[in-house]
């Protein structure tokens, strides 16, 4: 029955969708149909340099598969392989297993995501090359393999680590599956699409900022990311700094030297940090209360099936993992190690392990007495639903994936009872009983970061599929589109095809879609990296700037809040940093060209920067502008 009412939602998603693409006139796509090898190298590349994750680092064979793929269009191959593969069941499943907690978070067999979909790879190369290749890349590129160099050339000269350590039979068992998989299973085709959105470049501006570093965490790897550090926050009242590694560490910076305050691995059991991606102690938030009542919160993921899921769905489709929001509470609120206890408020089925529960917050400019004071903030990304084909998880009030939610944690009136939900949430009197009344906006691919402005603004920075990032206004009850939409674009994501966009229908407005204050398109970075206002006193030439940046790239943006307004596209524009004053770049600091980058800002309103592939953070410490 579910998959009827499945394949029900596709039918009519895909009417939905064709009615929008009649009339546009056809462009050369940027990124072509999938038919066999004919297909366009910027199309096959883009899904392993859109990854948003650190699983290329952590599990090279992902990066591995993607790069494989891609040379098949950057090559003059034309052949098919006879190589044998093993049909061993037991092999094949050993190899299912491996692929599936490491490879599907990015790649599947039906249609492109995050990264291609790997149907036929076996047949276009050579065995011994994929295994030579795969154990070390490095290697292969320095014996100046046209096929290597091509897509080092092509990853912006960025070279996946080699590992001598994964077993020959490992190896073998993988690439067993995925020649079991060797017929391509797609969505329907893809038609159109705009070459470039926008083909306006962004512009250098005269913003020179200057960072020193601050501290160094330590490494939870010997390979970059070395800290999978992705959020600074502080203590409401102390404004002691805060950082969490995903790999389960939360870190409180005691004189500038991080300290373990509270490790998730030891106080959960049933903790999981892989495959990478964002998985692991996801993010962190301190109630406004804190120093008085002890409280704060954490989100992480656990594996499938751990416990019942509060929000789930058929048991038809997979659960790769949940996500697991806690409350911690501390009778020592200023001690440098946590002692206390936890309980478990919510808990969310997800069906990869990609765009999950990673960011919770606090309006820090809500004071005792107002509405919004100790209510919590949690963006909830669509879990992969869309790349996976089951697009009509997301884009509902009666789904929490691709939401912004608002409950009151110290509530009651939840469907579990262990949280409350605010009487003023736009859907909180809905008579509707499948609404989910926690929703504060829907729409979202990945809310990244939420974040708000002087003027109690609340923006959300939004990480985008395949073509473009962007900036939210947040109001209460509205829709921002994703999957029907991809910034200022119609997007086919509802029915699984998350490729190409178009432009909008000329009754766009009957749709009621609300859309960001701030685009760029991917041939300017990857995924958006959060951002804020500057609210500091000590950097003049910071004041009404919005500061963000890009993921991998390390690419630094700014544009002027009072342009980021509803209904109009603010001028981005980027800007260049020193480091203890002399001109460097983020790649050159951190030495890769997979920067990592985020965003923190302390009590004082002072801007940070971290770099997750070397595990530093920096501190703004001045500016100047040239106009």
């Amino acid at each position: 029955m579910a998959n009827f009412f499945y394949l029900a939602d596709s039918i009519a998603a895909s009417i939905y969708v064709s009615e929008f693409l009649k009339g546009l006139t056809s462009k050369t796509p940027k990124r072509t149909a999938m038919r066999g090898r004919d297909i366009s190298p910027l199309f096959i590349t883009i899904g392993l340099a859109n990854c948003h994750s650190t699983m290329y680092t952590q599990h090279p064979l992902i990066s591995t598969a993607a790069l494989v793929f891609m040379l098949g269009a950057t090559s003059c191959h034309t052949g098919k392989t006879a190589d044998a593969y093993t049909e061993d069941s037991v092999t094949i499943a050993s190899g299912a297993a491996i692929f599936h907690q490491d490879c599907s978070g990015c790649h599947n067999f039906r249609q492109d995501g995050i990264g291609p979909q790997l149907s036929g790879v076996t047949q276009t190369f050579p065995k011994e090359w994929l295994l030579r290749f795969i154990k070390n890349s490095q290697q292969v590129i320095a014996s100046g393999d046209e096929r290597a160099k091509q897509a080092f050339m092509a990853y912006r000269k960025a070279v996946m680590p080699s590992f001598d350590s994964l077993k020959d039979d490992q190896l073998e068992a993988v690439l067993a599956y995925v020649h079991s998989r060797k017929s391509p299973v797609q969505a329907a085709a893809k038609k159109g699409g705009l070459q470039n959105p926008y083909p306006t470049p962004i512009a250098l501006s005269g913003l020179v900022v200057n960072i020193e570093p601050f501290t160094q965490f330590p490494p939870t790897s010997n390979k970059p990311p070395l800290a999978r550090i992705t959020k600074l926050g502080y203590q409401p009242v102390t404004g002691s700094l805060f950082v969490n590694d995903l790999q389960g560490k939360l870190y409180k910076l005691a004189g500038g030297k991080p300290v373990v305050y509270l490790d998730m691995a030891k106080l959960k059991p049933k903790f999981i940090n892989q495959p990478g991606l964002a998985t692991g102690l996801g993010s962190f938030a301190f109630h406004p209360g804190f120093a008085s009542n002890g409280i704060f919160y954490t989100t992480h993921t656990e594996g499938a099936g751990s416990a019942k899921a509060d929000f789930g769905y058929a048991d038809t489709i997979k659960v790769a993992m949940q996500w697991v929001l806690t409350e911690w509470r501390t009778d020592k609120p200023n001690a440098d190690t946590f002692s206390g206890t936890g309980r478990e408020l919510l808990r969310v089925n997800v069906v990869t392990g990609i765009h999950g529960m990673q960011e919770i917050a606090f309006n820090p400019l809500a004071k005792p007495g107002d509405k919004d004071y100790g209510l919590l903030y949690i963006g909830i990304g669509d879990g992969g639903c869309v790349e996976e084909g089951y697009g009509f998880l997301a884009h509902s009030t009666e789904k929490i994936w691709g939401t912004i939610l608002r409950i009151n944690p110290q509530g009651s009136n939840s469907a579990n009872g262990h949280y409350g939900i605010p009487a003023d949430n736009p859907f909180a009197q809905n008579s509707n009983t499948q609404t989910v009344k926690e929703i504060y906006a829907y729409g979202f691919r990945n809310p990244h970061r939420i974040t708000w402005s002087r003027q109690g603004a609340m923006f959300v920075p939004n990480i985008g599929q395949a073509n473009i990032e962007s900036i939210n206004l947040v109001v209460p009850g509205h829709d921002y589109g994703w999957p029907l939409r991809e910034g200022h674009f119609v997007s086919a994501g509802v029915n699984g095809n998350v490729g190409n966009v178009y432009p909008l229908p000329a009754n766009d407005s009957i749709y009621k879609i609300t859309y960001p204050v701030v685009e760029y398109d991917h041939d300017e970075g990857k995924a958006i990296s959060g951002g804020f206002e500057y609210w500091g006193s000590a950097i003049p030439a910071l004041r009404g700037k919005f500061l963000f940046g890009d993921i991998p790239t390390g690419r630094l943006f700014y544009t002027t809040v009072a342009d980021m307004q509803q209904g109009k596209l603010a001028t981005v524009k980027e800007w260049k940093i020193t480091i203890n004053n002399h001109p460097s770049t983020l790649h050159e600091a951190c030495g890769s060209d997979r920067v990592d980058l985020h965003f923190g800002r302390d009590m004082q309103g002072e801007l940070y920067i971290l770099t997750k592939a070397d595990g530093k953070m920096y501190k703004i410490t001045g500016a100047t502008e040239k106009h």
